[in-house]
């Protein structure tokens, strides 16, 4: 099966990829690794969540903004490479957690996007990951992650 069709299959609907804000791009390519600019939870939701975990959120709503986060970005790696199923592998996520200071929860709201990448692509969503907690990030947002794939020639 496709990984096109595995997303259908699993009732998933990648939004329209979210655009840079700032001076920069989606995703840069360079041999066969694309790197995908950080992505957050901008889109899924009826308004764009700003705020802390551990404060104004908690784990279990940290995990679905990963999640979605993951969605921008499959959307973001879908219009770079025109089809998922040119993904060889994910290589690497890296979160950045917008928390208060005693937040201790980062892995388990970052499984939101790996969850999602294992579900989407297999074993080849099997990725190295980093997970940090952050003062503040863009636009207040709970959390920022940014990728690395392997793209098939």
């Amino acid at each position: 099966m496709s990984i096109e069709q595995r997303i259908v299959e699993l009732g998933l609907v990648l939004p329209h990829v979210s655009e840079p804000q700032g001076n920069y791009v989606n995703c840069v390519r360079t041999g066969n690794l694309l790197y995908v600019s950080g992505k957050g939870p901008v889109t899924g939701f009826p308004e764009v969540p700003k705020g802390k975990l551990g404060r104004e959120y908690n784990v279990e709503q940290g995990y679905a903004f990963a999640r979605e986060a993951g969605l921008d970005i499959l959307a973001a790696v879908k219009s770079a490479v025109g089809s998922l199923d040119n993904v060889s592998r994910v290589v690497k996520l890296q979160g950045f957690i917008n928390t208060t200071e005693t937040f201790e929860q980062h892995p388990k709201v970052l499984d939101g996007c790996s969850d999602l990448m294992a579900e989407v692509f297999g074993e080849k969503g099997l990725h190295a990951r980093s997970v940090f907690g952050a003062m503040s990030v863009r636009g207040n947002l709970p959390i920022i992650i940014d990728s690395i794939f392997e793209i098939a020639d």
